[in-house]
């Protein structure tokens, strides 16, 4: 297609039912091994100050049944008319994309794939190009149209990096794994016991969780040393708890959901001296978890 070319919604969905998936072509179904693609370390280290982040990826990825790695075939402005509740300011592109990889997707895709991508033009009015650039995509399909997909949010077509490759693997990876962290909702109730000697104790704090899994901190005071703390994610805290590694789904969960203070109903029960405390000690968490680091808009 002509970048150039005015599409009709109507001709385009027709024409995406009546498309076959190229034929004689096997469809591309998720690579066995999410190592499949990797790519070293000082090259994820190398574009990782650029495009999304972690949580701006984790976003997407949690959200979107299918995820490729594609490169784009060409673009097809679509008639403004023609394009129900585009935002003002943006234009509307049909995009068909040749598919490297798929990442994540059960059913498979066909080869060639196609979707619609609200773009801004820049000052001068020129929309991007986007022909033969390689492209992450966050999707999830149209009933009966099995060579389209319609991306999960307005920003779900990224730049392909080493960097936001590898993460996209590793997040679809790890969300799937039967140890799984559970979706947090919000903070529980705060306890505090203090300890037998002046400055130490013991803070717990529950948090809530979308299934009802047991999700706890714990933040432990000594005399003359640095306050220590861990997460638990079953109803006993044991040695092997700790604090999570930065850039994982689980520091992702806490981080990117959790109050940047502990709520007052939390420490309800508590004694002044205590609920102050524990109060401490929740900050004491937070800033040791870091910025969630997000910078899109959900």
């Amino acid at each position: 297609m002509n970048s150039s070319l005015h599409v009709t919604a109507s001709a385009l969905s027709i024409a995406l039912l009546a498309l076959p998936a190229c034929a004689g072509e096997m469809p591309v179904r998720p690579q066995n091994s999410y190592a499949n693609g990797a790519v070293s370390g000082a090259a994820v280290q190398q574009d990782s100050l650029a495009g999304p982040g972690y949580a701006d990826i984790a976003d997407l990825v949690l959200s979107a049944p299918v995820i490729a790695d594609a490169t784009v075939r060409s673009t097809a402005k679509i008639k403004p008319a023609e394009a129900p509740n585009l935002a003002p300011g943006l234009v509307r592109l049909y995009v068909e994309v040749d598919v490297t990889a798929l990442i994540r997707g059960a059913d498979g895709l066909p080869p060639r794939i196609g979707y619609l991508l609200d773009v801004a033009p820049d000052s001068a009015g020129r929309v991007p190009k986007f022909k033969k650039a390689r492209v992450l995509l966050f999707a999830r399909p149209v009933a009966g149209a099995g060579n389209q997909v319609q991306l999960v949010a307005p920003d779900a077509q990224i730049d392909w990096t080493p960097s936001a490759d590898a993460r996209a693997r590793k997040i679809a990876k790890d969300a799937l794994a039967s140890d799984a962290p559970p979706v947090i909702t919000g903070i529980g109730n705060a306890f505090h016991v203090a300890g037998a000697l002046p400055g130490e104790g013991e803070t717990q704090i529950f948090l809530t969780t979308a299934d009802q899994r047991p999700v706890s901190l714990s933040v432990l005071r000594r005399p003359g040393e640095q306050p220590r703390w861990a997460v638990a994610l079953s109803e006993i805290v044991d040695e092997s708890a700790a604090p999570p590694a930065p850039e994982t789904l689980l520091w992702y969960r806490m981080a990117c959901a959790l109050p940047p203070t502990l709520p007052e109903r939390s420490t309800g029960s508590l004694e002044a001296a205590d609920a102050a405390i524990a109060r401490e000690d929740y900050a004491f968490v937070i800033a040791a978890l870091g910025p969630c680091g997000r910078t899109r808009k959900i």
